[in-house]
């Protein structure tokens, strides 16, 4: 058995109608707040990821560095794939 439901309703409307929050006015600060960083201080990324990271880049740049060198995390393992096609071919 097949059920199906057509939906004419704007994303606002869903959303009141799952019962989730408006966050519109929190998104409009927080850029806000960018917006006054940039201007204030100029662009910086790297000051920017610290605020995401806790202060220290460092446990980012490891991160990168693994994944660039396929490392995968979740099972230890590097990945040779590279290598062994160098080594064959």
């Amino acid at each position: 058995m097949k059920f199906r439901i057509d939906l004419d309703i704007t994303p606002e409307e869903l959303r009141r109608v799952l019962g989730w929050p408006d966050v519109q006015e929190l998104q409009q600060e927080m850029l806000a707040k960018v917006r006054e960083n940039i201007e204030s201080e100029g662009f910086d990324p790297t000051s920017m990821m610290k605020l995401y990271t806790g202060g220290s880049i460092e446990p980012m740049q490891r991160l990168l560095m693994q994944l660039m060198s396929g490392y995968n995390p979740f099972d230890g393992k590097t990945d040779n794939s590279t290598e062994n096609k160098k080594d064959k071919g």
